[in-house]
């Protein structure tokens, strides 16, 4: 059995209404996670929609309840107001549930595909991501999200490798059609606070069943 990872944002105490969806459609429990957007102006960017606090669901599926899970999701956030926020979803690879002593899946390679949209995550020290944010809008990307993290390596960690430890991180999460996934990576590579060895990194992924939430 295969499974995908579906991704909502949405706006701050919203994410209950995805996730409630979710498991109404079948889906098992869910996570939700608490950032902000990056947007300018107010106006409409992806995974951007403002400077405002968001909720970001994380909900595992297996695949043949994605399309359900999703035509759920988009029922009930019709009420909502108009770009009420997006959806997308992402491969999994691997797929372990805590409690047993196997894979409840293993990802196998398949046939390269186009998909419309790249997910870009940036993670960089603290106070970095609107940097990152900011040379990726220049290479054409609309807004992101930002969440708050912290890195886990210790102080003997530090020494041994040669690496400054700072534990409060960033992780920003970009949205960006696949067109432009290479001169907005370039873009933030170019930055001075990714000059430093272990000062952050970049990975990327394929996004798939991108939708907006909210009313049409």
């Amino acid at each position: 059995m295969s499974f995908k990872l579906i991704i909502s944002i949405v706006p701050h105490q919203k994410g209950e209404v995805i996730t409630d969806s979710a498991n109404q459609a079948g889906a098992q429990g869910g996570t939700i996670l608490m950032g902000r957007g990056t947007a300018e102006n107010g106006l409409l960017q992806l995974l951007g929609f403002g400077d405002t606090k968001k909720d970001i669901t994380y909900n595992i599926v297996s695949e043949e309840l994605v399309s359900n899970v999703i035509s759920k999701i988009v029922e009930v956030t019709s009420v909502e107001k108009k770009h009420f926020g997006v959806l997308f979803s992402l491969e999994l690879n691997d797929f372990v549930k805590a409690g047993t002593s196997k894979n409840e899946f293993k990802g196998e390679k398949k046939m390269e595909s186009i998909s419309s949209y790249q997910m870009i995550n940036v993670i960089v020290n603290k106070g970095f991501a609107e940097d990152a944010m900011a040379a990726a809008r220049k290479a054409g990307a609309g807004g992101g999200t930002i969440i708050g993290a912290r890195g886990t390596a210790k102080e003997d960690d530090a020494k041994f490798f040669g690496m400054t430890i700072v534990p409060e991180k960033d992780l920003l999460m970009i949205l960006v059609p696949s067109d432009k996934k290479e001169s907005v990576v370039e873009a933030i590579k170019s930055l001075s606070c990714f000059e430093k060895a272990g000062s952050g990194i970049i990975f990327c992924n394929e996004a798939n069943n991108f939708t907006l939430l909210g009313k049409n």
